[in-house]
């Protein structure tokens, strides 16, 4: 309702970027066709605690709060009632137990997020040489699985002195040991590089602004890191930019709703890239089936070496092209970039030779973002023959000595 408020017509076409009202798009020409206001939801809400104020006269409550648990105050519609819904004894979900006196049915005590036990309070502490005077800061932290979010708030005070601009890159750098919990690096912005030896759950890189996450196996870990999954379900959800390079495979829906970040890992799991708006996604490994579903925007390199990634890719709204032109230098750098941050052998393989692996390699290209972009190369193309034309006019009209305007 508050959308529509602001001008949504419910074309439900808001994973496609072609939102003909500017609100559920990244096109620029279709942004300056919004043309909603603040003061539209404001009235919205307004007219809509007077309705509520109306229908609590009606009942006898004073505020919300007396509205809270009152189950009593429920009752179906005769009319829904039919042969499908005849037997059914709701009095159960109705039900409104008997409290003591002066118990509240309602939430009247704030939760304790336990935000003083964080490890965040530490990481800001020792943070404060760069987040007050900009200087280079770097230690190392353990780290446990009960410790989620890490990050997050450390990025939350980056932000709030800096802004979106953030720190130079690298000023904070922190090096961690062991298995994150969930949501590790969320929302990490400009300047902070944490970099994780272990393994990450569900969530790593949430949120990525601009910061620069790095997950690897130990040295000495008993398994294979090219085959073992190294970060959980869901990672870099949402990411806007940053970097972000995983030794090892990662879980389901991979880069979900990015639309800045780039990053490289060696495998993912099913829906990868799924709503994926921007940024770069490198893939040194197989991926799970519908990868690429509702992404418009960005990009992706896979490597198929069976030569089956086309199986598994959803081809309702991308293509799959070779490597070619500048891409090839993009790719490279990302796996060399990769390589330094993580060790990892499988892109010292590739880049042994690397005329060989980019055969190898894959380009998912949104269709949406191809259209745009020859668009764009046909306007450059007529720009510039324009500009051309102008100038042999401009010269012809000063050989002959006449002034000419256009």
């Amino acid at each position: 309702a508050p959308l529509v408020s602001v001008g949504c017509i419910m074309m439900r076409v808001c994973h496609l970027n072609t939102c003909p009202v500017g609100i559920a798009t990244q096109d620029p020409e279709l942004r300056k066709k919004f043309e909603g206001t603040p003061d539209n939801v404001v009235n919205f809400f307004f007219f809509l605690a007077e309705e509520m104020r109306e229908y609590m006269a009606e009942m006898g409550f004073r505020s919300l709060n007396d509205m809270i648990g009152r189950s009593d105050m429920l009752k179906t519609r005769e009319a829904a009632r039919n042969w499908k819904t005849r037997g059914l004894d709701l009095d159960a979900i109705f039900y409104k137990p008997e409290v003591p006196e002066g118990r509240d049915i309602r939430k009247a005590i704030e939760q304790n997020h336990n935000l003083d036990r964080s490890l965040d309070n530490e990481l800001i502490e020792r943070s404060q040489p760069a987040l007050e005077r900009g200087e280079r800061v770097e230690f190392e932290s353990p780290i446990g699985n009960t410790r989620r979010t890490v990050g997050g708030m450390l990025a939350g005070e980056v932000a709030r002195r800096y802004g979106n601009e953030g720190l130079p890159d690298d000023t904070i750098r922190i090096e961690f040991t062991g298995v994150a919990g969930q949501s590790f690096g969320a929302w990490g912005t400009r300047g902070m590089t944490l970099r994780l030896t272990g393994a990450a759950n569900d969530y790593a890189g949430k949120g990525l602004s601009g910061g620069r996450l790095v997950v690897r196996p130990a040295e000495n870990a008993g398994y294979e890191p090219d085959d073992s999954v190294v970060t959980g379900n869901v990672a870099l959800y949402g990411a806007t930019g940053g970097e972000a390079y995983f030794r090892g495979n990662a879980g389901e829906r991979f880069a979900v709703r990015n639309s800045g970040a780039r990053t490289v890992v060696e495998g993912v799991g099913d829906h990868g890239c799924e709503y994926m708006t921007g940024g770069v996604v490198v893939v040194l490994g197989s991926t799970g089936r519908n990868f690429g579903a509702g992404m418009s925007g960005g990009f992706a390199f896979i490597l198929d070496e069976d030569g089956r990634f086309s199986e598994v890719c959803n081809h309702e709204m991308v293509g799959l092209e070779p490597v070619e032109g500048e891409d090839r230098e993009l790719l490279r750098s990302m796996v060399e970039a990769h390589l330094s941050w993580t060790g990892s052998e499988k892109a010292r393989r590739l880049l042994e030779d690397w005329e060989a692996s980019l055969g190898k390699f894959v380009k998912v290209m949104p269709d949406d973002l191809k259209r745009v972009l020859a668009e764009q190369q046909q306007a450059d193309i007529e720009r510039a023959e324009e500009e051309a034309n102008v100038e042999t006019d401009a010269e012809l009209a000063d050989d002959l000595g006449v002034e000419v305007s256009r």
